[in-house]
């Protein structure tokens, strides 16, 4: 279960890990000496719009040109890009929201909360990282996982400087093209925060018990998502709904259900977008294609 959790914090705590222990991203190779990749993409269109679904995976290391082809080929032809949220350039915007949802009210340490054995792996998994239970202390538990799994990615050489939303602004904004979100970052972090703290507690004890097993988890990930193995991907997922159903309902199916309405709306504006959320959302039952076929909306897989 950590795995998936971790790929569902990934878009917010890749922005939100501290600054004393992130790792400077390194400059990614030229294009041309890349190894080419294929991540799915899939169309919803109709006689005058046409809506590009792209799953991203939010934190990369740079070894991989992903960007071409098709991909590239469907964000050249849209007017505008959406994300799930657009992450505030000025990392100073963030901290009234870190303070208002991660930061605990009852004055309680983290660790009071954790088992003897959570509290041992947490701290064995910050220091493998340079740091110390004293810097998770004020947070609350969710926040902690946030944290931990950032540091964890940033480790293992991903960094979400490299991951695909960032390269995708890049070159939005390069192209002057306007970029729009589907969701806020404080939307995203209230729902972290509705998770019961016993569910909070359990995943980032998890996520500290299996630290050290993140570089072959997201290996695993990364190579499934470069192939485009949209059924891999979703078959990585599938212990969330029977482990979790709270947290699979909270975090990727309630969600999917709403894109989904958003897209259909969206649908009846003509134009081409280009809409780029989460692999994960667009991956196995429930997904947002899933919720769209219900609404009598088809989606293609357009093939390289």
């Amino acid at each position: 279960m950590a795995r998936l959790f971790r790929s569902i914090l990934l878009g917010t705590a890749l922005g939100l890990a501290s600054p004393s222990l992130a790792q400077t991203a390194q400059p990614t190779p030229a294009a041309a000496t890349l190894p080419d990749t294929d991540p799915a993409l899939w169309v919803a269109k109709d006689s005058d719009t046409t809506v590009y679904l792209f799953g991203t995976f939010h934190a990369l290391d740079g070894k991989t040109d992903w960007f071409n082809d098709e991909v590239k080929a469907a964000f050249d032809r849209s007017s505008k890009v959406y994300f799930e949220i657009v992450k505030p350039e000025n990392a100073a915007e963030m901290a009234p929201l870190v303070q208002k949802y991660w930061m605990a009210t009852d004055g309680k340490p983290l660790t009071s909360r954790l088992s003897e054995k959570g509290k041992k792996d947490l701290a064995a998994a910050l220091a493998s990282v340079g740091g110390t239970t004293a810097m998770v202390e004020p947070m609350k538990p969710f926040a902690a996982s946030m944290m931990l799994a950032a540091l964890g990615m940033q480790k293992v050489g991903k960094t979400g400087e490299q991951g695909a939303e960032a390269v995708i602004t890049a070159a939005a904004k390069a192209g002057n093209k306007p970029i729009d979100q589907l969701e806020t970052l404080e939307f995203q972090m209230q729902l972290f925060d509705k998770l019961p703290e016993a569910e909070q507690i359990r995943m980032l004890e998890y996520t500290a018990a299996t630290f050290g097993d993140m570089e072959s988890t997201f290996a695993k990930m990364t190579k499934a998502w470069n192939a485009g193995d949209a059924d891999g991907l979703a078959a990585m997922m599938n212990d969330m709904q029977t482990q979790s159903p709270a947290m699979h309902q909270l975090m990727l199916t309630g969600r999917n259900a709403t894109w989904a309405k958003w897209i259909e709306e969206r649908m009846k504006t003509p134009g081409t977008v280009f809409v780029a959320v989460g692999a994960g959302h667009l991956a196995g039952k429930d997904s947002v294609q899933d919720y769209l076929a219900k609404s009598g909306i088809k989606t293609a897989r357009i093939k390289y």
